[in-house]
């Protein structure tokens, strides 16, 4: 098991070292000159040669990269261009909020999800398990920001008026509802369907029959037998899911004004902030990165056979 997580954190690093190489390309390629946005149109040619200068823009690129890659190893992600504020400390505040956006998220689908498929399974092939599968199915196919305008439509000012539609610093707890319900639907569906899958696959095993030749009670079936036994593999489902949400969130930050890092990256792109954008991408990067080698980790945890497979 070290071996292989250690093996894991190999490949995790060297997909984060091809992000960066793509990250710094893209932001390379952005259209526009750097210190003249910075300045504006007004500023003087002499100006703005200074400040490429100050910048290191004059730099070859390949030492503009290793400069930028140095900075990060040892923890500099450099200055904003916007406000000369270090690229740290600006983002401290908005992924703060992100990760609280995504954890808020996460206990609001995963403990559902989980229910409304264990007893789907429950339930194979009656009324419930149909109406939750094609549920399932229908918001899977939604993308998340239109899953968004709908419950904005619904739920907000222009619907049932419920809760606020966009976020201000002066709003209360009620603002975070309808981004927590978006990313929750968007990550619910499929956490159901394996729930669902894996649940049937328990509930016709052996030993799951003897509980019930024996007399035990449906719902200790489900909850002491069956359940336990299926939440391994689904825990995996459910790790890759909360490894979307490092990049879902930014689209859903977005439509709703939050503080969050998608509001930050998105002003910094139309900014043509080249450390903030490149800081962002690469952290949205390392935090999925992160949680796919958790899954990965869960998997192998709770498969036996996995782990004797890749000796």
């Amino acid at each position: 098991m070290t071996r292989l997580i250690v093996v894991r954190l190999l490949f995790g690093a060297l997909t984060l070292w091809a992000v960066s190489l793509v990250v710094f390309a893209a932001t390379q390629a952005l259209p526009g000159d750097a210190a003249q946005m910075i300045l504006g149109r007004d500023a003087t040619p002499e100006r703005v040669e200074a400040l490429r200068d100050q910048l290191d823009l004059h730099e070859p690129v390949a030492v503009q990269y290793l400069n930028w890659l140095q900075g990060i190893v040892q923890g500099d992600l450099g200055t904003s261009y916007s406000n000369r504020t270090e690229v740290t400390e600006v983002l401290s505040g908005p992924v703060l909020s992100s990760l609280t956006l995504m954890g808020l998220a996460a206990l609001a689908a995963t403990p559902v999800a989980l229910l409304v498929g264990a007893v789907s399974a429950l339930r194979r092939d009656r009324a419930f398990d149909h109406a939750s599968s094609m549920g399932t199915l229908v918001v899977a196919s939604i993308p998340e920001f239109v899953v968004g305008i709908l419950l904005i439509l619904m739920l907000g000012p222009g619907g049932l008026g419920w809760f606020p539609s966009v976020y201000s610093r002066e709003g209360g707890p009620d603002q975070w509802v309808l981004p927590v319900l978006t990313l929750a639907f968007a990550v619910a569906p499929p956490i159901v369907r394996m729930m669902r899958a894996t649940m049937i696959e328990v509930l016709e095993s052996e030993y799951v029959q003897q509980a019930r030749l024996k007399g035990v009670d449906e719902r200790a079936v489900l909850w002491r037998h069956a359940a336990p036994n299926a939440i391994g593999p689904v825990a995996q489902v459910v790790a890759l899911q909360l490894a979307w949400l490092a990049g879902g969130v930014v689209a859903v930050e977005f439509l709703f004004n939050f503080p969050g890092v998608g509001k930050i990256l998105m002003d910094a792109i139309e900014n043509r902030d080249v450390p903030l954008v490149q800081a962002v991408v690469l952290l949205i990067a390392g935090i999925y990165i992160l949680v796919n080698l958790i899954a990965d980790v869960i998997g192998l945890a709770a498969n036996p056979k996995v782990r004797v497979a890749n000796r």
